[in-house]
């Protein structure tokens, strides 16, 4: 099974978007959702960024994620 999981866009090169991810930095493809900018809250699968998100919901499934990671 694979999973998409929101990250939060830190900086941006060209169009590739630095994140980090349980303490990971990485960077995603941003090719999928142009209009994504520094801050922005991001659904990231196989690399690429695939939606915006709402932060609120995103830092929600972030946490859960997060919480779940740590049991």
């Amino acid at each position: 099974m694979c999973l998409a999981v929101p990250v939060r866009i830190e900086q941006v090169h060209d169009r590739r978007g630095a994140v980090e991810l349980s303490g990971t930095r990485t960077e995603v493809m941003l090719d999928l959702v142009p209009s994504a900018k520094v801050g922005d809250w991001v659904l990231v699968h196989a690399g690429f960024a695939i939606t915006v998100l709402d932060p609120a919901e995103a830092k929600e499934t972030y946490d859960l994620l997060a919480e779940m990671d740590s049991m």
